[in-house]
């Protein structure tokens, strides 16, 4: 019996069944069809347990929420003493932990002046949106073809066709997307000068981190300098040293004019995300602060929790560690790639922004079930099933490190017989 006070079952399978009775068939449906029955129970750290006791090492990390690991013990604590004290707070009103936490955000972001808070990414993109177009005068959005910014209103209609056009919310008229990558392509959509924003990951996560050609971004901030859009950076997933910088724009040597951070802004812990203005930028909030209202956008106990997050972000220790695996993993791969280069053709890294390549085109979804099955968690990218998105986070230790790359190099031969017969694979997400 699984006890937890406010809700028990009896087994795994029970849990299965009512998660598609009651909560969602096709997600249930598609990982018990690709023999992936996890239903996480105990976590700690960047290990997760399944209800079995099954020992998994996280490099999913739910695309770099659990970037400190799961349940952090200073996350913890600082969540816990938070509640001592502050809820979620009143939006209406001053408060002492949002204005802590948006002046740690703004000294940490050149060249931005406020921060506005959210309960998650997609709503940090639609203001976002809605702060560019206020700037501009203007209504045309230009994304990425495969780029992902959310699931919400507007940030659906940045993203891939799969995601907008189940909810009828494909809008040519005002959302156009162009090839990663294309200056041509993307001047071209700029040149008739009624584009409010340009919105693009710094690198794309669910497309499956293809790495920006030296200069793009730069470039691409020019051509919406030019034709007098705004650069809109999603740093979802880059952002907070996954890169080796606290911000992936700073890497790439990028000065956006919006942009937006969540997920690890959590610390695994409490939703929260940030999206980051300008004075022009956020010029709207002079006129009306209302504009937006976000009920539990900043919550006053996230606040505390993402102090704290930023706080062991500032640590030398960190980049330190950051660097180390950045070069471990780089190594590992290389080795392998030599090795199995049948099975794995390449890597595409940034950091511990990490793709791997695989040569057979579903090939990261067999990668997925032939870790788990040798003790890893790492999921393929949706709009490119080849690229195994292989995500450590920032405090991963040298010894767990170097048993995630013996794992790998232990499922490889299991990767090899998964790919020689298979048919095409659609992901749920």
């Amino acid at each position: 019996m699984f006890d937890y006070g406010m809700f028990k079952f009896s087994s795994k399978e029970e849990v299965l069944e009512k998660s598609s009775r009651y909560w969602n068939p096709g997600k249930t449906r598609f990982w018990r069809d690709a023999g992936i029955d996890l239903v996480i129970d105990k976590r700690e750290g960047y290990e997760i347990f399944d209800m079995d006791g099954r020992r998994l090492i996280d490099l999913h990390v739910n695309g770099g929420t659990f970037n400190f690991g799961h349940r952090n013990p200073e996350i913890v604590e600082a969540l816990k003493s938070a509640l001592d004290h502050f809820d979620i707070g009143n939006h209406w009103f001053p408060s002492m932990p949002r204005a802590a936490l948006a002046e740690a955000l703004v000294k940490v972001s050149p060249g931005f002046d406020y921060a506005f808070f959210s309960p998650g990414g997609a709503e940090a993109i639609d203001v976002a949106i809605k702060s560019a177009r206020y700037a501009t005068k203007r209504r045309k959005i230009v994304s990425i073809i495969k780029g992902y910014h959310g699931h919400s209103g507007l940030s659906v209609a940045t993203g891939d066709a799969r995601f907008s056009k189940i909810f009828l919310s494909d809008r040519p008229d005002e959302f156009m997307q162009v090839p990663f990558n294309d200056l041509e392509a993307m001047e071209q959509a700029l040149s008739s000068r009624d584009v409010a924003a340009v919105i693009i990951e710094t690198i794309p996560a669910t497309y499956g981190f293809p790495m920006p050609n030296d200069g793009y971004n730069r470039a691409v901030k020019e051509l919406c300098k030019r034709h007098g859009a705004l650069y809109i950076a999603d740093e979802v997933q880059t952002g907070l040293m996954r890169t080796g910088q606290m911000w992936g724009w700073q890497t790439f040597g990028v000065q956006p004019d919006i942009f937006v951070s969540a997920k690890g802004l959590s610390g695994g812990v409490y939703p929260f995300a940030a999206t980051m203005l300008t004075e022009r930028s956020g010029a709207w909030m002079e006129e009306d602060g209302a504009a937006h209202i976000s009920t539990t956008g900043g919550s006053e106990v996230g606040c505390i929790v993402a102090l704290k997050v930023l706080e062991i972000l500032a640590r030398p220790n960190v980049l330190a560690n950051v660097n180390f695996l950045t070069r471990f993993f780089a190594d590992a791969f290389a080795e392998m790639i030599q090795t199995h280069g049948d099975v794995i053709c390449g890597l595409r890294q940034k950091g511990v922004v990490i793709g791997v390549e695989f040569n057979h085109p579903d090939g990261a979804v067999h990668a997925s079930k032939a870790l788990y099955e040798h003790g890893i968690w790492a999921i393929f990218s949706s709009l490119d099933t080849r690229i195994l998105q292989f995500k450590p986070g920032v405090l991963m230790t040298k010894t767990l490190a170097k048993e995630v790359v013996h794992r790998f190099n232990a499922a490889l031969p299991r990767i090899r017989e998964l790919t020689v017969s298979s048919t095409p694979i659609r992901s749920p997400a």
